[in-house]
C-alpha cells in the first residue's frame, strides 16, 4: 500500500506564510498534507509533475454571493475556475435563511434584482429543503461541494423573518423582536455560522429589493446593529463584514470585540464603479484603529471594473430614482415606460442638470462633489458592444454621443430607441477606468489589505470580477512588480484565512488540509469574457477562464486540471472555521 495518495512532485513551494520559496515535493495522505520534502514516486498512487511550476495554498474568497448557485454548481466557477478552493457565502447582509416557506419566492425576487441572480435559475435550481439556518447550514453540507464553504448570517433575511417584511423596512425592532433576533443570531453562530454580515447604504443604496425600497439593513437602526455585535461579544467567536461607513465598522469592532472586514478599499472606484474616499484616508484610520485594539481588516478591490449589460436585466443605475421607475419589471413592462414621453422628459432633464447616474451606482453630480472626473461610468461613456438586429449592426464599437450626433438626437434619446429597435437586447459597455499602479502598489501592500471582492455568483450577466486571483497575481504582481510573490500568496491565502477564522487552511504546511493551486507563472493569463448558457433553465451568464493552472486541489482530490473540471467534490463546510 502506498505511502501516499498524491504527490506533487518538483515544484517551486510558496507556502502562504512569507517564508522563502523552495523547491520540494508533497505529499497528500487522506486530504491531508503528509510530507513536505523530498518523495519517491513509489510511494504514491498518483504522482504530480509540478517541475517548473508554483505550488500554492489555494485562494481564499470571502466576498461571494453562491448561496444559490452552489445547489447547481459545486464548483463555484467562476471563482473554481482561477484557483479558488474556499469561498464565504452570505455577503453584504443577504442570503436564504432563515426564510418562511410562503416568503421563499419573495426571497428569491430580492435576489434576483439586488444581486441579479437569474431568477429562473434560482427557482429550478435550488433545494429549499430548509426554513431556520441551522437547516440551511445541514443542507450545505449534505450537498456536493467542489470548494470549501464558510457562511455567513445575513441580517437582511433574519430582519425579515423576525419581524416581517414591511416593519423589518419601516421602523426599529421592538424590544422583543429584537431578544428574539439575537437568540436566532447567536443559534446559527453555534450551528457554524462565521457571524453576520450587513450592507448599510442608506435611503439611496444602489443594491435595492426587486420593488426598488432600499433593502432591510440599509436602514435598520443602530441600536439593532449594536445588538448583533454585542452576541458576538457573549459567544467569543465569528466576525462581521460591513458595507458601510468605517465610523460604523469601529463601532461594531468595540461593541462585538471581534474583527471586522470592511468595505471597501480601492485606488479609485468600488466594485460597481462608484467613486471611493482617498485610500489613504482609509487606510490611516484603520491603522489607528487596530492601534487602539478594533480590529478590522479591509477587502481590497484590485481589479479594473466594467460593465456589459443589456437594458432588459440592468439594474446599476437605481440611485437615480428615475431610472430605478424604468428598470423595474420585466422586458415587456421595461419597453413600455422606456418610449413614455413624461418619462423620457424626466430622464433628459435628469442628464442635462449633470445628474444622471454612474453604472454601478452613484451619480455624476456625487462624483464631482468627490473630487472625481465627470462621467465615470456615466451614460456619455457607454459603447455599443454587440446587437441582435442585423439593421443595427453599423453602430457597433461607437460611443452613444457619437450615435446621438449621428442621429441628432439627444443622447437619452438615442440610447433608449437603440435598445428598444433591438427588443433590449443591445449590449452595452462601459470602459474599466484605468487603475493607477502607485495607487494600486498603496493599497495592495498596506497593512490591512486583503484581495477580493469578487462579487461571485452576482451581476452575472454584468461583471466577472470572480477572475480576481489571477489578475493579481499576473498584472499586478508578476507584470506591475507590486511585491513578491511569497506575500501575494499570504495576502490571497493565509491574511483571508486568518481573518475569516478558518483555522487549519490558506497555507501549505505538514497535517493541513491540502487545499493546493499548482499553475504557470509565467504564462498565467485571463482568458475573454464570453456568455456561457449553463445555469438551470437555460439562464445565461457572462464568464472568464484562465490559462496556466495545472491543477486545483480540494482537501486532497483534484478538481481542475488544465481548465478541465474532474467532476470531483471533495469540499466541506467549514463550520466555525473547521470542516
Amino acid at each position: 500500500m502506498a505511502t501516499f495518495d498524491t504527490v506533487i512532485k518538483g515544484g517551486t513551494i510558496i507556502d502562504g506564510l512569507q517564508t522563502p520559496r523552495y523547491v520540494a515535493d508533497v505529499g497528500i495522505k487522506n486530504g491531508r498534507i503528509a510530507s513536505i520534502g523530498r518523495i519517491s514516486t513509489n510511494d504514491a498512487d498518483q504522482v504530480l509533475d509540478a517541475s517548473g511550476l508554483i505550488v500554492a495554498p489555494g485562494f481564499v474568497d470571502l466576498h461571494t454571493h453562491y448561496d444559490s448557485q452552489i445547489y447547481w454548481d459545486p464548483w463555484c466557477t467562476i471563482s473554481g475556475w482561477h484557483g479558488v478552493t474556499s469561498v464565504v457565502i452570505g455577503n453584504c447582509g443577504f442570503g436564504f435563511a432563515p426564510v418562511k416557506e410562503d416568503m421563499q419566492d419573495r426571497a428569491m425576487l430580492t435576489m434576483a434584482r439586488n444581486e441579479a441572480v437569474p431568477l429562473e435559475s434560482m427557482k429550478e435550481g435550488m433545494a429549499w429543503d430548509w426554513e431556520t439556518y441551522p437547516e440551511f447550514l445541514n443542507s450545505l453540507d449534505r450537498i456536493p461541494k467542489g470548494v470549501n464553504v464558510l457562511s455567513y448570517v445575513g441580517l437582511n433575511p433574519l430582519l425579515i423573518y423576525t419581524m416581517g417584511l414591511e416593519a423589518a423596512k419601516s421602523r426599529p425592532a421592538s424590544d422583543s423582536e429584537r431578544e428574539k433576533m439575537c437568540q436566532l443570531f447567536e443559534e446559527a453562530l453555534q450551528a457554524g455560522g462565521c457571524g453576520f454580515s450587513v450592507q448599510l447604504g442608506g435611503e439611496n443604496s444602489v443594491q435595492r429589493d426587486y420593488d426598488g425600497t432600499p433593502m432591510a439593513t440599509d436602514c435598520m437602526a443602530e441600536e439593532d446593529l449594536l445588538a448583533f455585535a454585542r452576541v458576538l461579544n457573549k459567544v467569543g467567536r465569528g466576525f462581521t463584514q460591513i458595507a458601510g461607513s468605517l465610523d460604523t465598522a469601529e463601532k461594531i469592532a468595540e461593541v462585538s470585540g471581534r474583527p471586522v472586514l470592511w468595505n471597501l478599499l480601492a485606488p479609485a472606484t468600488d466594485q460597481h464603479g462608484q467613486k471611493t474616499a482617498p485610500h489613504q484616508e482609509a487606510i490611516r484610520r484603520i491603522d489607528e484603529a487596530n492601534a487602539k485594539g478594533l480590529r478590522i481588516f479591509a477587502q481590497a478591490l484590485t481589479v479594473d471594473v466594467g460593465f456589459e449589460f443589456t437594458l432588459e436585466d440592468w439594474n446599476l443605475f437605481d440611485t437615480s430614482p428615475v431610472w430605478r421607475e424604468v428598470t423595474l419589471g420585466n422586458v415587456s413592462e421595461r419597453i413600455q415606460k422606456m418610449g413614455d414621453p413624461q418619462r423620457r422628459h424626466a430622464l433628459r432633464e435628469e442628464y442635462d442638470l449633470g445628474k444622471g447616474p454612474i453604472a454601478g451606482g452613484g451619480t455624476e453630480e456625487g462624483v464631482k462633489e468627490s473630487g472625481g472626473g465627470a462621467n465615470v461610468n456615466g451614460i456619455a461613456t457607454l459603447i455599443v458592444e454587440d446587437v441582435e438586429s442585423p439593421d443595427l449592426k453599423k453602430y457597433e464599437g461607437l460611443h452613444l454621443p457619437e450615435i446621438a450626433e449621428m442621429q441628432n438626437k439627444h443622447i437619452i434619446d438615442a440610447f433608449l430607441d437603440l435598445a428598444l429597435e433591438d427588443n433590449l437586447k443591445t449590449t452595452f459597455a462601459t470602459p474599466p477606468r484605468p487603475t493607477d499602479p502607485d495607487a494600486m502598489a498603496e493599497v495592495a501592500n498596506s497593512s490591512v489589505a486583503i484581495p477580493g471582492v469578487s462579487d461571485g455568483g452576482a451581476h452575472t450577466k454584468f461583471i466577472t470580477l470572480g477572475a480576481y486571483p489571477t489578475e493579481f497575481l499576473s498584472r499586478w504582481v508578476r507584470d506591475g512588480e507590486i511585491m513578491d510573490l511569497e506575500q501575494a500568496h499570504w495576502r490571497l491565502s493565509a491574511y483571508p484565512a486568518l481573518a475569516a477564522g478558518v483555522k487549519d487552511r490558506g497555507w501549505l504546511r505538514e497535517d493541513a488540509p491540502a487545499d493546493i493551486v499548482v499553475y504557470d507563472y509565467e504564462n498565467l493569463a485571463m482568458l475573454p469574457v464570453e456568455k456561457a448558457w449553463d445555469f438551470p433553465a437555460g439562464a445565461w451568464r457572462r464568464i472568464r477562464k484562465a490559462k496556466g493552472y495545472r491543477y486545483t486541489i480540494v482537501n486532497g482530490q483534484v478538481t481542475f486540471e488544465d481548465q478541465n473540471c474532474t467532476g470531483a467534490t471533495p469540499g466541506k463546510l467549514l463550520r466555525h472555521g473547521l470542516a
